[in-house]
Parts: structure tokens; sequence; C-alpha cells
């Protein structure tokens, strides 16, 4: 794990805050510098000094320094895929009670974000399996994991593959305790994780849209093997308070996705019926497509911004690595 308190050190990251607000996060080098538009800041003159800090620059300005917390780093952290947020991340951990010493699986990987939080939830005891598609991806992810504990994490797994075919090779039938789904079309492993679940165990799946939300819950209802999904979604609002000026802030963490959890049913358990109002409920797989991010042309990066990204995460990596005592 990183050092979370003491003096600053080379090879720590370092959230740098200044006159206005803006933060900066910066990589610890013994003869670095921080330059901004309004003069430079040695790191030399951070190195030694307590969390929490308040240094000037060349030009008299002064900046917080702050080792970032997870949130910070994962905001910050180079991206290939899109992340979960920490406060999707947060209700995750919170509605999966995820705990230490779990067995959890997650696909896909993203850019390492999910993982970090899920690491640290399972502790040393547990096991994440992650699964991911895009070699791209992982190797961001596993670069973002590797900066944030100073090393790879020897109770995590990341496989390059599809989650249908490779789960079953990693993961003996009912041994996983969680499994969370972050994925384009997450119905499509429904079975298979009911398959890894022990009885009682959970599944959460990660959705942009309201037909992906829809179409993920009635597959874990038409399976016949979990409790009654629940779905959800978690909006932030900060408030602005200064004195008896009290008011929501402009800005606000809106939408960024939806969460549908269930439980896995015992074998042979059969579910009582909820009642419910008439609804449409009936679809087919064109009134899905027709809001799919591929059929509405939902931007994704090149792999040439994804191999910066890679490297851009490598360097960090080794930056911290690189200054780990023996």
């Amino acid at each position: 794990m990183p050092q979370m308190s003491g003096p600053f050190t080379e090879g720590d990251r370092v959230q740098l805050t200044g006159p206005k607000g803006r933060m900066n996060t910066v990589t610890l080098e013994a003869g670095g510098a921080f330059h901004s538009h309004h003069g430079m800041l040695s790191h030399d003159e951070i190195i030694g000094l307590p969390d929490g800090s308040v240094i000037t620059n060349s030009a008299g300005e002064e900046y917080l320094a702050l080792r970032p917390l997870l949130s910070d780093f994962v905001m910050s952290m180079p991206r290939g895929a899109a992340i979960v947020y920490p406060k999707d991340a947060a209700q995750i951990v919170s509605l999966c009670d995820i705990f230490p010493g779990a067995t959890v699986v997650e696909a896909g990987v993203g850019s390492g974000a999910l993982s970090l939080h899920l690491l640290r939830a399972i502790g040393d005891e547990g096991s994440l399996f992650s699964f991911e598609r895009r070699e791209e991806f992982a190797d961001i992810a596993t670069a973002n994991v590797a900066a944030f504990h100073g090393k790879d994490p020897e109770n995590w797994t990341v496989t390059v593959g599809d989650l249908q075919a490779a789960l079953p090779a990693t993961c003996a039938a009912g041994s996983v305790d969680r499994v969370v789904l972050d994925m384009l079309a997450p119905w499509e492993c429904i079975d298979m994780a009911a398959d890894a679940l022990k009885p009682g165990g959970v599944i959460i799946c990660y959705v942009a849209t309201v037909t992906q939300l829809s179409r993920v819950v009635e597959e874990i209802r038409a399976t016949g093997r979990f409790t009654h999904p629940k779905p959800s979604e978690t909006l932030v609002r900060g408030w602005h308070v200064e004195g008896l000026a009290v008011r929501p802030d402009h800005r606000m963490v809106g939408h960024t996705g939806f969460l549908v959890t269930a439980r896995r049913l015992a074998d042979g358990a059969v579910l009582p019926d909820l009642k419910r109002r008439a609804s449409k409920s009936d679809f087919s797989d064109e009134d899905v497509e027709a809001w799919t991010p591929g059929h509405i042309g939902q931007r994704e990066k090149s792999d040439k911004i994804l191999r910066k990204k890679a490297r851009e995460a490598g360097r960090i990596r080794d930056a911290k690595l690189s200054n780990l005592p023996e």
C-alpha cells in the first residue's frame, strides 16, 4: 500500500492546490519542479515536509500540499476507458457489501478505478479477479493500480479475454462472493455470473442508459436464479457555504450510470412473484440496439491515444516503484 502519512518522500504523488483552488497532481522527483504560469515550485522543497504543508513558489504564491485520497487519485490518473466515479464506486462497495476476505469478480476493468476501490475493500486476505476484453485497457489499469499501491497486488488477477469464456476456467462454480459487471451488455453474462456465485452472493451491474437498465433487469428476472433486482441511481450535489451565503453549488455530479443489484438464490428455490401493475415488459433486440452506444455513435479513444495513456500510466508507476526502499 502507498504511504498514507508521514513526511513526503521521493516518488510520492502529491496534490498541489493553488490560490484559486485549482489542483495539480505531481510525482515528486529529486531535482524536479512544478511549473505554472505564475512561477516554479521545486520538488526538493516539498520532499521531507509533513503532509498538509503550505509551500511558496518562486512568484510568492502559496500551494497546499496533500497526499491524494483514493478518490483524488482516481480522478487524476491516466484513463483509457471512462472510469467508475467515486460516488458510484462507494455505492458498489456498500450495496454489494464487499467485505475483507471476499472473493470478487469484476468485468471489465476499464482504467482500474473500481479495481482500486474493490482491492481496498477486500483487504489482503480477499481475492479480486478482473476480466477485460481489450489489452490496452488492461495495461493502463494495471499500471494505475501499481502506481497507487507501489506494487502489483498479489491478490489481484487480470485476465484479458471474454468473461463467458474465461470465468469458468478461473473461478470454480459456487466459489465467488460478489460479481460486478461494468460492461456494454451485462445481460449476456447473467447466467454465467449465477453459476460462479455462492447462494446469497450479490451481483451488481453498472449500466449507462435506460434501455440497458431495462434489459439487464428483465434478464435477471428471467433467469429465476436471483432475488428481485433493485435498480438505483446516485446523484451528488455539493453546497456553497460562506457565512449566511448558503446555497447549492451551480454544478453537480449528476447521472453517470445506473446500478442494479440482486442476490443469488439457492439452487431449486423459487422466488414468490411480486404484485406489479401491468406494464410494457416485452422488447426486441431491435428496441435495445436503437439506443446502444454503438448505434448512436459513441466516440471511442483511438489506439494512438490509448498507447499514450498506457505510457503515461507506466511512467507514474515506474516513478513510484523506483523510489521504494529495498
